[in-house]
């Protein structure tokens, strides 16, 4: 067996370097997290132990006594979201399953939720956590789990006060990324279709923003009501910019729902996707693969969202006094056929004098 060893303090980077794996996978096997192979928790152990770093004893779970509510939203569950929230669901139950615990999914009116109603739930469920999915829980919500000490995640969510677990995708990184793809494929004058109603889409925006800022193109940010939830919404605000023709090339959507109503509206337009317009979505729902040409967006993996999320339950009921923990979870580039194939800048329409 060869023997790794240091002349100075070691530290995770150095664990997680001499044992192939990420700095986050050492955290979590050092914290005794559950959803690390056997292999690979030993693995980490053993390089640790060699280098000498200190491993302090946690404490271990027991997930046969966890009960866990998950909080949805009813709108978004019920509307076009559903699949997206259907896949955190499922992560969030598998990795309780694979613990031995107990799920229970409640949905919820998030516009009006109220301290009451949560004691209420709780009361009825006798749960020992709680996952907020995707709600951004008011201030005196946020009072209360932290007065109650209750284990709170916020899942597909961000706190931006740095006071609760939280998960989500890289919607900045993420966002960033598909408009820079836009840019390298030659456009200069790019839409950004969003509702910027949740600190997590405010993200995408603030991604869309850098990335043009950084590239010196136009750039225009076309709001949406925020009860918006069909591509109704989406087609309409499309076909008023084209009435504008104000030479706008390509648009980033926040989600792919949006992208079906821009494309429905360039359509009407007789406009070609990608040769006049090209699209970018966001989320890889299952309608982007039903668009003609397949939609171009980003994949986010939602049920390691809501694995993740129940990772992090299960470190703060370990351990109360830990620090919060933000999770980003990359997303990736999802190449379809509604943008022209990189390094091929488009022509462009003429804009209207």
């Amino acid at each position: 067996m060869t023997r790794v060893s240091l002349s100075r303090r070691p530290r995770q980077t150095d664990i997680a370097r001499f044992a192939g794996v990420s700095v986050s996978t050492v955290s979590r096997v050092l914290a005794n997290e559950p959803g690390i192979s056997t292999n690979v928790r030993d693995q980490v152990i053993r390089i640790a132990s060699e280098l000498g770093y200190s491993i302090r004893p946690v404490p271990a779970v027991q997930p046969q006594n966890q009960r866990s509510v998950a909080l949805i939203p009813v709108d978004h569950a019920t509307g076009g979201l559903g699949v997206f929230y259907e896949g955190i669901l499922s992560g969030l139950r598998g990795a309780a399953a694979r613990s031995g615990a107990t799920l229970l999914p409640r949905l919820v009116r998030s516009s009006s939720l109220k301290v009451s109603e949560l004691e209420q739930t709780l009361s009825e469920t006798d749960a020992t956590g709680i996952f907020l999915v995707g709600i951004d829980p008011p201030e005196d919500l946020c009072d209360w789990l932290l007065g109650s000490r209750l284990p709170a995640v916020w899942v597909n969510g961000n706190d931006p006060n740095l006071q609760f677990d939280c998960v989500s995708p890289a919607n900045f990184y993420g966002a960033r990324l598909a408009t820079q793809h836009l840019i390298d494929a030659g456009h200069r004058r790019i839409l950004h279709f969003t509702m910027s109603h949740r600190h997590t889409i405010r993200e995408r925006v603030r991604g869309f923003e850098a990335a043009a800022a950084k590239n010196g193109v136009t750039a225009r940010i076309v709001q949406l009501p925020s009860a918006s939830r069909t591509s109704t919404e989406a087609c309409e605000a499309m076909e008023a910019v084209l009435l504008e023709d104000q030479g706008f090339t390509a648009v980033f959507c926040m989600n792919d729902m949006m992208a079906v109503g821009v494309m429905e509206a360039l359509t009407n337009h007789h406009l070609s996707i990608p040769q006049d317009f090209a699209v970018m979505g966001f989320d890889d729902l299952p309608c982007a693969a039903m668009t003609m040409p397949r939609l171009t967006t980003m994949h986010v993996d939602r049920e390691a969202i809501g694995q993740e999320a129940y990772y992090l339950m299960q470190r703060r009921i370990a351990d109360p006094s830990a620090e919060p923990r933000k999770v980003e979870l990359a997303v990736r580039l999802v190449e379809g056929a509604t943008l022209q194939s990189r390094g091929k800048k488009p022509e462009g329409r003429e804009i209207s004098a």
